[in-house]
């Protein structure tokens, strides 16, 4: 029986099928791990594979493979250094498991597979892997280790099991994505397993971008007095080490490692970055090309690209029509300036008129309306898409969620582009966000410090410029309404009722509803954007588009 055990935590940025690069940085941790003294490396949640793999793990060529990575790490465990503790898909008597695998010894010492599927949210578990009963504890070099996955740690019967069954330390392999304050979430969850078994608790997290989601890291250690004996940093990979002994009431881990936290803002505009520079990266392409319009969204868009990118691979192009101002021009060459970026002045006013020629005998006779503003839009979107296939760079779109709440903004036009850095973000956070970054900067951030947006672009109201004197408040309601509004109806589900009891306007109420519900077809259609909320448009929340249900009537 052995007294003391060195773990180490590394919570890496794996790449989600990239089977050899993921195995490259599970060794390259285990070798630092190594150099510090370790026994154990615990790794993430199916970090083999890349999370979440989706139904790219039901192909049987790339269980085989993920299968045969597995065997790789296992036998690099005979050179008598640390195990390893991994997450990978498992086919076991013609069932696929999401496992916890300890490889040791050159082989692949116990398999552990996850009992608590997700199926909610932006999980599909239940679609693509098997059930499995409760474990029992993985024996370790004279130590019982409890192994849970995940969700496993977010109720309470796996951990009951692993107790009752003498395990002496839990650890838990996590691919837990970043929302706004859900660290405390998983605190809460993890003191709650240990004050029902009186043990400790090492979480491991997986770090960096996977299309929309992106995972904040910042595992931890618990002891069973609840102390917080270790921390690792949010949103960068790191290997933390943690030395344990054996004590009279158990394992204790020493104090460890202890990270400071961006929370707030700073957490948010953070996980923009991560996302952004991960998508951008491992899709590779070569830089990102942005609308520039003196705008506060497009402001803003600019900013988190060149403070995730660095201002060498952002393009910026501004695109004036008879309906811009002086002013707004002024303000994006400013921004440009202050953001030290790349970019170019296209008037569309030849291309409107040229449409509006080819078009006028079909709209003789018709006043103009909106189909004229988003003819406007859309060749804004033509030139963007033009540029990016000339020059490679993916274009941004910059619209943010009270927009695609409620449907104000142009198929085709200004939804045009491959990724959405504010689709999760509303109006009212995009001001408070541009103000922080104004104010703020970390580590980690490609872009200058000090100011980055101009005072002007976040003191005037919000306008669309495509038709005269034109505000988003002749539209719309005030921001701070709609909102307000908008988180009852999407975060929280609440009914028109309990809104009007908070204070709106029953009209006000049942009108952004029915916008909220008839925009349903243009969301399905706009590009993948960053999940920093509980619930982001797209896998979180999905409505059908033909939908007769008036519940605001």
């Amino acid at each position: 029986m052995t007294d003391t055990l060195a773990i180490a935590l590394a919570q890496l940025n794996p790449t989600v099928g990239d089977l050899e690069g993921n195995k490259a940085l599970i060794l390259g941790a285990r070798a630092e791990a190594a150099a510090q003294g370790a026994d154990l490396v615990v790794c993430t949640e199916l970090v083999v594979t890349g999370y979440p793999p989706e139904d790219l793990v039901l192909k049987p060529m790339f269980q085989e493979q993920s299968r045969a990575v597995v065997e790789a790490l296992a036998a690099a465990t005979a050179d008598g250094g640390p195990a390893l503790l991994i997450g990978a898909p498992w086919v076991d008597d013609g069932k696929l498991y999401n496992a916890a695998l300890l490889l040791d010894g050159g082989e692949v010492a116990a398999r552990r597979y996850k009992y608590e599927l997700p199926n909610y949210g932006v999980f599909d578990e239940v679609r693509v892997f098997a059930r499995a009963g409760l474990p029992g504890p993985i024996p370790f070099r004279g130590v019982r280790l409890g192994a849970m996955t995940c969700e496993d740690m977010w109720f309470p019967e796996v951990a009951e099991c692993l107790v009752e069954s003498g395990a002496e330390i839990m650890i838990v392999i996590n691919g837990s994505p970043f929302e706004s304050d859900k660290e405390d979430v998983r605190l809460n969850c993890a003191v709650a397993r240990i004050g029902e078994t009186e043990l400790p608790l090492v979480y491991a997290n997986q770090v960096g971008g996977q299309d929309e989601l992106v995972f904040d890291g910042a595992s931890f250690v618990l002891n069973a007095d609840h102390s917080l004996a270790a921390q690792a940093p949010a949103f960068e990979e790191s290997v933390a080490l943690t030395r344990w002994t054996r004590e009279a009431d158990g394992w204790h881990c020493a104090p460890g490692p202890r990270a400071a936290l961006p929370d707030g803002h700073a957490a948010t505009y953070r996980a923009m970055t991560l996302g952004l520079a991960d998508y951008v990266g491992k899709n590779g392409f070569p830089g990102v090309l942005i609308g520039l319009s003196g705008g506060i969204d497009s402001a803003l868009t600019a900013a988190v690209a060149v403070d995730a990118l660095g201002a060498d691979r952002v393009f910026c192009v501004v695109m004036p029509s008879r309906y811009t101002a002086q002013s707004s021009l002024d303000d994006a060459g400013e921004c440009a300036r202050l953001l030290g970026v790349r970019h170019e002045v296209v008037g569309i006013e030849p291309a409107v008129d040229a449409l509006g020629g080819l078009l006028a005998p079909i709209f003789a006779g018709r006043d103009a309306d909106e189909t004229e503003e988003n003819i406007q839009a859309r060749v804004r979107g033509v030139i963007l898409m033009a540029i990016s296939n000339k020059l490679g760079h993916m274009v941004l779109t910059t619209g943010n969620k009270s927009e695609m709440s409620v449907g104000y903004a142009t198929l085709y036009g200004d939804m045009c582009g491959g990724y959405s850095v504010l689709k999760d973000v509303y109006k009212t956070d995009v001001f408070a966000m541009a103000r922080w970054r104004n104010g703020s900067w970390m580590e980690g951030l490609k872009g200058p410090q000090g100011a980055v947006i101009p005072e002007a672009i976040i003191d005037k109201p919000p306008s669309a410029e495509l038709r005269p004197d034109q505000t988003d408040q002749d539209t719309l309601p005030p921001y701070e309404v709609l909102d307000d509004v908008l988180r009852g109806l999407v975060e929280e589900e609440r009914s028109t009722e309990e809104l009007v009891a908070r204070g709106h306007a029953a009209e006000t109420a049942a009108r952004i509803w029915r916008m909220l519900d008839i925009a349903e077809y243009k969301r399905r259609q706009a590009p993948p954007g960053i999940k920093l909320t509980l619930r982001s448009f797209g896998k979180d929340r999905r409505y059908p588009i033909t939908n007769r249900y008036r519940g605001a009537d």
